[in-house]
């Protein structure tokens, strides 16, 4: 049961890195204002993901110790907090860019 946790988290982790990657890439190559935008808030997002994921592993995987339970819930609130900008920056840019079609 444990080892299906740890796949699973493994697999989130190494999935969401390669989103933030591929997400940062395309922000940084892209000309175009509103797509480095929209690629800058999913990039926040893949990267709030990892973080949580890693804050998991961190804390619940590993035998627990006090350092490592605070650089875990570290992570965590980092990583709510990158999810949290980047939902807001994804639905900020998204309105933006429907708004900029409409007129």
């Amino acid at each position: 049961m444990i080892e299906s946790i740890q796949y699973v988290l493994y697999a989130g982790l190494i999935i969401s890195c390669i989103f933030s990657v591929f997400f940062s890439i395309k922000s940084r190559r892209s000309l175009d204002g509103k797509v480095r935008g929209l690629s800058s808030a999913k990039m926040n997002i893949s990267m709030g993901s990892m973080l949580l994921i890693l804050a998991i592993i961190q804390m619940f995987i590993f035998s627990g110790s006090s350092i490592r339970v605070v650089i875990g819930a570290l992570f965590m609130v980092l990583g709510a907090f990158n999810i949290f900008a980047g939902i807001r920056n994804l639905g900020l840019w998204a309105r933006h860019k429907t708004e900029s079609n409409k007129s």
